[in-house]
């Protein structure tokens, strides 16, 4: 098997039921060793710990370029890892991977895959919305390279783009914060006070994307009680887990009972704040209380956001020669691209009338009752 190994710099750091939540899938995160870049010129080649499958002998080879923070996110990096392990499984797909550590380096990795011969790259999987500049000039370059990014949109006939109704997912777990904020719960190893009328948001870094999920969630929160206070607030990283629990930490010392991120690394902190303060805490992109069980004990439920289906479903159309280039798909409840998934441990211990309510706003959403903000009012 001839293979060409890419560079790899260090990363810093189901399908939904009727019912609005439901059990999360089985697949748990994966991890990589990490290595430091010794050089991001383009004709560097680097050996990596993780090796490539990469083969001349697969009728469907994939370059994989993550986001920043990488892999073992345990959330948005590790969703996108399990679509393309899928692809291979099901599709006869081979892949290679890199993790760049800087904006800066998306176009290094993004050209490396698209000139290679040997593989040739059937399709350059770009995951994340801060790969759009680097792309735009990419795909330009490389017209007969297939191209798909996740979380932006690039008109050209060499790119499919794939974007996520975030506001939507978020908008379930905020009016399941909001319920259960409001009332007396316990649960594994935490609890609400019932009378705090606090809760928390954490974004990576404050973003039309993120907030997208930030203006969800408080619009959720105040579908269950326009009373409630959100305190939202930015780490400026995706992969700084310490920032992430300090901002946690300060919130729920203020009184918040429940904490939402939206920082892939970043919330790992987070959950950390939440055990450490008997609070709660909800997940994101992924079920983290699957892909981080140290934590479920507090994970009341995740936003899961599923990147895994936008990479299978891209292979799938170049190993199906149904490559939708130029094309955006949109995904959000009502195509199952988003949902509230409830924690493994904590999930059974919810109200059933909650859930009942968190249902009947999923359902209103699909049908256009209700209309949630995709910008923070």
């Amino acid at each position: 098997m001839d293979r060409r190994k890419f560079l790899k710099a260090t990363g810093v750091a189901g399908i939904a039921g009727l019912a609005g939540c439901s059990g999360g899938p089985t697949e748990s995160g994966s991890t990589a060793t990490e290595e430091s870049a010794e050089s991001t010129s383009e004709s560097t080649e680097a050996e990596t710990t993780q090796e490539s499958t990469a083969s001349a002998d697969s009728e469907v080879n994939v370059g994989m370029v993550y986001a920043l923070g990488g892999l073992g996110d345990k959330s948005f990096n590790d969703a996108a890892k399990r679509g393309i392990e899928r692809a291979e499984s099901e599709l006869n797909v081979s892949y290679n991977e890199g993790q760049p550590s800087a904006a800066e380096e998306f176009p290094t990795f993004q050209r490396r895959f698209a000139q290679s011969q040997n593989p040739d790259y059937d399709l350059v999987c770009c995951i994340g919305f801060a790969q759009k500049s680097a792309l735009q000039e990419t795909s330009k370059n490389f017209p007969d390279q297939k191209f798909m990014l996740v979380d932006e949109q690039i008109e050209r006939d060499n790119v499919a783009s794939y974007v996520f109704k975030e506001e939507q997912g978020s908008f379930l777990v905020g009016h399941l914060a909001g319920l259960l904020t409001n009332q007396q719960f316990e649960a594994g190893a935490g609890s609400t006070s019932g009378d705090s009328k606090k809760v928390g948001f954490v974004g990576g870094f404050e973003v039309p994307l993120i907030q997208k999920f930030q203006a969800g969630f408080t619009a959720g929160v105040e579908h269950a009680d326009e009373n409630i206070e959100v305190t939202s607030a930015f780490a400026g990283s995706f992969s700084d887990s310490a920032q992430g629990k300090e901002i946690a930490t300060s919130m729920y010392e203020d009184g918040a009972d429940i904490v939402y991120h939206a920082a892939g690394g970043t919330g790992l902190g987070v959950f950390q704040a939440a055990q450490e303060q008997g609070k709660f805490a909800i997940g994101v992109d992924s079920d983290q209380s699957q892909t981080d069980p140290n934590y479920a004990d507090v994970i009341l439920a995740s936003m899961v956001k599923r990147v895994e289906t936008a990479v299978y479903t891209s292979v799938e159309n170049v190993a199906e020669d149904s490559y939708n280039g130029g094309e955006l798909t949109t995904l959000g409840l009502e195509q199952d691209g988003v949902a509230c998934v409830y924690g493994q441990e904590l999930g059974s211990e919810i109200p059933e009338d909650v859930k009942s309510s968190v249902a009947e706003s999923r359902q209103a959403i699909i049908d256009g009752d209700i209309s949630v903000p995709t910008e923070p009012q």
